[in-house]
């Protein structure tokens, strides 16, 4: 029997005000939910942003990290709230939990950004709250030159507002490099 969805106690905190073991938590929480497949260098791009956090009874059972990236959409640029390691405990998967934190990471993003900017695949999980998937080509921005990521055209969406309403979806899109994934 699956429960219904059930409201958590959500909040966001930037990542300095994180308490330590607060930190700790969550990145258990991440190596739980992505069963192991969670990397120094996944850990490392949740850093440095927002933390939006789920708890219940003081246990953390849900969590999205909102970080700056500078996205490149055609020639303009834009400060992009990029989300990364959005998970729920395994225990508590599939009630909504994963949906509240990202509600509440959308608020950050419109709050702190011009464009909302995300990775997956699972896309209809994050349709269903606005985001639209990007259809134009994706590059990465390295030095100077731009490196096609063809494995990557279908599994980049952006939640536009304000700034970025009105970007077209399938100009080509471009983000910085970095270690591990790029995207």
């Amino acid at each position: 029997m699956t429960r219904s969805a059930v409201t958590v106690e959500v909040r966001s905190l930037a990542a300095a005000d994180v308490p330590p073991a607060l930190l700790i938590d969550l990145r258990q929480l991440l190596i739980d939910a992505f069963e192991g497949d969670f990397s120094d260098d996944d850990w490392q791009h949740t850093v440095g942003g927002w933390h939006v956090i789920g708890s219940e009874g003081g246990a953390v059972v849900s969590h999205a990290a909102v970080v700056p990236r500078t996205i490149g959409v055609g020639d303009v640029v834009f400060a992009a709230g990029y989300v990364e390691a959005v998970a729920t405990t395994p225990h508590r998967q599939r009630q909504g939990l994963g949906s509240q934190v990202m509600a509440e990471g959308a608020v950050v993003i419109r709050r702190e950004f011009d464009l909302g900017v995300l990775s997956t695949s699972r896309a209809d999980f994050y349709r269903q709250m606005g985001w639209q998937r990007w259809q134009g080509p994706t590059f990465v921005r390295d030095g100077a030159q731009l490196v096609r990521t063809e494995d990557e055209d279908d599994g980049i969406m952006v939640l536009r507002f304000g700034p970025s309403q009105a970007i077209d979806l399938e100009a080509p899109i471009s983000c910085d490099a970095r270690s591990g994934d790029d995207w």
